[in-house]
């Protein structure tokens, strides 16, 4: 009997406090390889800053987090985070942009050139090195952002709302061809964290889904998704999992 195999990011006993009041309390998350792990609950509930506290971009007030079997205890290119707001400097290039995640890794010039432009073809954007952002769409931009967290080589990403700021068209590109960039073939990546209000997008995306609510909140359920990609929100069964989703943040309510 084989074992199973180790997370890759684990968050234990996760608490964060603002003064005498606690946001969250108790949080207990893990991701395995090659998987994309949602974490969704109501406005609010302290989702987002969950997010940066297993990247640790903020410090939780007590509990741990793990990558790897080895604790993190400061910020670490090996996670790597994607804002809602699509953060790209408009009076840098694309190429620049995604340039900016390797300063300070020791490499010549041509060794970044060489990642970044690796890091721009990965989400589609060969051929649009020399563009600044006020010349993308917004989804450009975004795929822009994606390349810089994708190019220092991490092996978590997690994302915040990526999506939200793009319009719905757009964003439903993106989500289609999401999955296969961030695992895609030469990527370093083994697990994504992605926090989303969009129940629908939450079950296209996902391999697993945390839900949190309470005050302070807590993990109220987990659901995986098995369903072939790529996902139909049509299917019945598709419905089925947002169903699934919405009954677990509304009980009680």
């Amino acid at each position: 009997m084989g074992s199973s195999p180790p997370p890759v990011l684990q968050g234990q006993d996760l608490s964060f406090s603002v003064g005498q009041r606690v946001i969250f309390d108790g949080i207990n998350i893990e991701t395995y390889k090659n998987e994309l792990v949602s974490i969704i609950g109501p406005s609010g509930v302290g989702k987002s800053t969950l997010l940066r506290v297993l990247g640790m971009f903020v410090r939780p007030t007590r509990g741990r987090v793990l990558l790897h079997g080895e604790e993190v205890t400061r910020p670490t290119p090996r996670i790597a985070l994607v804002h809602q707001s699509i953060a790209t400097f408009p009076w840098m290039t694309a190429l620049d942009n995604v340039k900016l995640a390797l300063q300070g890794r020791g490499l010549s010039k041509e060794e970044m050139e060489e990642r970044a432009r690796r890091a721009l073809e990965m989400v589609g954007l060969s051929g649009f090195e020399r563009f600044y952002p006020k010349e993308m769409s917004g989804g450009m931009r975004q795929r822009a952002a994606i390349a810089r967290a994708l190019a220092g080589d991490p092996y978590v990403l997690l994302m915040d709302e990526p999506f939200v700021h793009l319009d719905e068209l757009t964003a439903e590109r993106l989500r289609r061809e999401i999955y296969d960039i961030l695992f895609s073939e030469g990527s370093t990546l083994e697990s994504v964290v992605l926090v989303s209000h969009n129940l629908n997008e939450v079950v296209e995306l996902s391999d697993r889904v945390y839900a949190m609510r309470g005050s302070p909140a807590r993990i109220v359920g987990e659901l995986t998704i098995e369903l072939e990609r790529p996902r139909n929100q049509y299917n019945p069964i598709f419905s089925e999992y947002v169903s699934e989703l919405y009954s677990m943040l509304s009980i009680g309510e």
